[in-house]
């Protein structure tokens, strides 16, 4: 079967030998005589790739004992409350940058449990870039400081790290996570939807810094406490064994590859690939990000007309290359291009919105 080109926002294409190694493990997974998703989570077999994928992440992070990585449900919409809950009182203030509509929802959440200062608006500029640190206007002494790393809908990204001190750093790194390694010294804590860079939807990364974890409310309900799932290795409850099986065989074949370091080198060349398609045509392909900003996830941009986007998408539908419309909320094209997208799928992609320039230009 031939694979189509899948350039989707998320969930997004995944690595074929993970896929594949599924695929032969499905009926028999390690001679168990079951599936993977028929093994009890509290079984050694099961055991051993939870606590594989724990180990690959703390890998290429870097991640020593002072960092626990949890697997939980609810996707990063859940961690926008999960968040504050666990960390902010009534008394408190956290600081929050606003970028997009991911930030904007975890500010609306974070409002319920304490108090919000708002950084950087990200409206005074038509989100189309990340503030400098001297627009940050931080509060002293806050909670923590909140900032979206990658914007999949504006197709924004942070390429520096906010300076704030001894204030812990909390980052959704949802759609980014693991494109490149990076210090995580200065984060407190992190979290992930999988389904963009490392597997299929149904399970969120945390990876959340002891000290941090210590100073956790202790009055929220057990599953919402992220000391209840540090505690028992996200284990509690049965978790998506599944889609943490699928997160494995993605981590690990990333390691096959190469590491981090292969993964960045393949993700830059990817995305400057795209980008340099998109300059060396001004007249007919306009991004609207900032230079210093561009996302190297989440390539967006325009065409001179709706009606050309459209048939755009159209044409490049007729070619198997799905995904390329632009989000409901601004319209326009975006191409994704995240870990597991294949170079070849790019030189694709490029190919085309050259012959479609120089068709309808």
């Amino acid at each position: 079967m031939a694979r189509a080109l899948n350039f989707f926002a998320g969930p997004a294409v995944l690595p074929v030998p993970a896929l594949e190694r599924a695929q032969k493990e499905l009926l028999d997974f390690g001679g168990t005589g079951t599936s993977v998703m028929e093994t009890s989570h509290r079984s050694k077999e099961y055991e051993a790739i939870h606590n594989e994928a724990i180990a690959l992440i703390k890998e290429f992070l870097g991640l020593g004992d002072t960092y626990q990585v949890l697997f939980v449900g609810g996707g990063a919409s859940m961690q926008f409350a999960m968040l504050p809950m666990n960390l902010l009182a009534k008394d408190q203030t956290a600081d929050y940058v606003h970028t997009g509509t991911w930030s904007k929802k975890a500010i609306a959440e974070a409002k319920l449990f304490g108090n919000v200062n708002v950084a950087f608006d990200g409206e005074t500029v038509k989100l189309t870039r990340i503030p400098k640190q001297e627009e940050l206007k931080l509060t002293p002494g806050a909670r923590y400081v909140h900032f979206t790393s990658n914007n999949t809908i504006k197709g924004t990204q942070w390429h520096w790290l906010p300076k704030t001190g001894n204030v812990p750093l909390v980052c959704d790194m949802s759609s980014d996570f693991l494109w490149r390694k990076f210090d995580p010294s200065p984060f407190g804590l992190i979290y992930a939807g999988a389904q963009k860079n490392v597997g299929p939807a149904g399970v969120t990364i945390v990876i959340i810094r002891n000290d941090v974890l210590a100073a956790c409310k202790e009055e929220n309900p057990t599953m919402l406490k992220y000391q209840t799932h540090a505690k028992e290795n996200s284990l509690f409850n049965t978790p998506p064994v599944f889609t943490i099986y699928m997160v494995r065989n993605v981590l690990a074949y990333m390691k096959d590859v190469g590491g981090m370091a292969k993964i960045e080198e393949h993700n830059r060349k990817k995305a400057g690939m795209i980008y340099d398609t998109i300059d060396a045509n001004p007249d007919f392909f306009r991004a609207p990000v900032a230079k210093d900003s561009r996302s190297m996830m989440n390539i967006v941009f325009r065409l001179p007309s709706e009606e050309l986007e459209a048939k755009f998408v159209a044409e490049g539908k007729e070619k198997r290359m799905y995904g390329l419309k632009g989000h409901r909320s601004v319209g326009g094209i975006r191409i994704s291009a995240y870990n597991s997208c294949p170079l070849d799928a790019v030189e694709q992609v490029c190919a085309f919105m050259k012959a479609f320039a120089k068709t309808n230009g």
